[in-house]
């Protein structure tokens, strides 16, 4: 009985040194990336967002205040027609950020945080439509295209400013420092 405990016990610190070894050598290789002179995405590659992102001190920053669907049709009878359901929401919110970069001179992969809220959609028994973001989300960043992940929050709320609004979209963006934006 003793030797097996002694087994069991000697197993166990093997296996905490080999994990926390892992943990550390991730660390350090993390610590070395928050140094690099480019802007850093950590997370799993798993994962369809960034759990943090590393901007060096000589990369400007740009903030995008909330945003909001383009109209679709002024005379649409319901909200849907008006401006479309979440996802098409989301779509029309991220080419006008698309378009919006591009003529600062950027582009969707200088994007590092998307804040998100969701509002209740009538169609969907009056609960977010999370999935019609995450599909939207998808067709934009970690993409051949746009490969980067942002960072990003999704928040659930009561409503938006209007009723026929099911997302609202903030951005964040760095760029590096080469003077002013166009």
């Amino acid at each position: 009985m003793k030797k097996t405990l002694k087994s069991i016990i000697a197993t166990s610190v093997i296996g905490i040194s080999v994990i926390l070894g892992f943990s550390f050598a991730s660390a350090s290789s993390e610590k070395d990336e928050l140094n690099s002179e480019k802007v850093t995405f950590f997370g799993s590659p798993t994962s369809a967002i960034s759990s943090s992102v590393a901007i060096p001190q000589d990369y400007s920053r740009l903030v995008f205040s909330g945003t909001v669907a383009p109209l679709l049709k002024k005379d649409g009878k319901t909200i849907y027609e008006r401006y479309g359901n979440t996802e098409k929401q989301a779509i029309g919110i991220l080419e006008k950020l698309k378009a919006d970069l591009k003529t600062k001179g950027l582009s969707l992969a200088d994007v590092t945080y998307l804040r998100v809220y969701v509002a209740p959609d009538p169609n969907k028994e009056d609960t977010p439509d999370y999935q019609g973001w995450f599909n939207a989300y998808d067709l934009f960043f970690n993409t051949k295209e746009t490969p980067v992940k942002t960072a990003r929050s999704t928040v659930g709320v009561e409503s938006l400013v209007s009723q026929d609004y099911l997302i609202e979209i903030e951005a964040e963006v760095a760029y590096k420092n080469k003077g002013k934006l166009k």
